[in-house]
């Protein structure tokens, strides 16, 4: 008698789906290549890369807040929905309300001429039933909000011009505007590297938490090994526009497949080099794949 086999459960579909994405200016080389990821519902993807490797032009593609002398190519679904040449007024209803993101200057972000309060609750208005941004349950929702990212005195931090308070406490504030209409994916573009290490703890505590609760997923963006491996659980190596490298966390940096990656990974690790020993570069880890050393 042949055994029963049980069916498997059907694969749950990407929330996010980017195919052959390419970014160029005018006729120059593309400064992000044919690069392709999926990003499930609640999971978490880390891109990482120098300055300059395109890891932001790719968040902005995604956005659709690439500038207008860039051109944008390939495929980028979201919800099932090609979303990468809507136009402005589509794209306005899913960008801050399924779709949020996280930039690494809040100031970038804020009106420095209105209250904090005042500039959460109108991206409440912008997608939610609510007539004014000043109304009593949207000042109730941008409270509540303020404080599940962790702003001690809410009600004064809403008072608040942005001049008025710390980088972290901005930085919060961006990231309850980001999260204020429980976004399906939130984009963070190096969203503590402005900070120091202290109030980063702290940032990145709030960012964990505001995802488990909201079940977002996210595209964490950063040159920080450390801080993505602690957000994420897959991760993305971006060099010169391609991806290089890519896998769950611990495997990527445990045992990294591209001089690159590698190079990253030991650079990260100066801890470990013992007093007059040459520094580690990326360069070396070329040299000994050429060598085969």
């Amino acid at each position: 008698m042949t055994p029963e086999i049980e069916p498997q459960a059907a694969e749950q579909p990407p929330l996010l789906s980017v195919r052959d994405l390419q970014v160029s200016f005018g006729r120059s080389r593309p400064v992000v290549h044919e690069i392709s990821f999926d990003i499930g519902p609640t999971s978490r993807l880390g891109l990482i890369g120098e300055s300059g490797s395109g890891k932001s032009l790719t968040a902005l593609a995604i956005m659709g807040l690439l500038p207008d002398n860039a051109r944008a190519s390939g495929s980028v679904a979201f919800g099932g929905r090609e979303i990468l040449h809507l136009a402005d007024a589509q794209l306005a209803r899913i960008r801050g309300n399924r779709l949020g993101m996280v930039f690494q200057e809040p100031m970038s972000a804020l009106d420095p001429t209105m209250r904090v309060g005042r500039q959460v609750a109108e991206v409440v208005r912008l997608h939610q039933n609510f007539s004014r941004p000043g109304s009593a349950s949207a000042r109730q929702l941008v409270l509540q909000m303020l404080t599940a990212v962790d702003l001690a005195e809410p009600e004064r931090v809403a008072n608040s011009y942005p001049h008025q308070l710390s980088g972290g406490q901005r930085q919060r504030i961006v990231l309850a505007m980001a999260l204020i209409n429980s976004p399906d994916l939130l984009i963070c573009d190096e969203p503590t590297t402005a900070l120091d290490v202290t109030v980063q703890a702290r940032v990145l505590a709030v960012l964990d938490a505001a995802l488990e609760r909201e079940r977002s997923a996210c595209l964490f963006i950063s040159h920080d090994l450390a801080v993505v491996a602690q957000v994420c659980s897959d991760v993305l190596v971006m060099l010169d526009g391609t991806i290089v490298d890519s896998g769950p966390v611990g495997q990527v940096f445990g045992a990294p497949q591209h001089p690159y990656t590698a190079g990253l990974v030991a650079t990260s690790r100066l801890d470990s080099v013992r007093p007059g020993e040459r520094l580690p570069t990326v360069e070396d880890f070329y040299l000994r794949n050429r060598t085969g050393s």
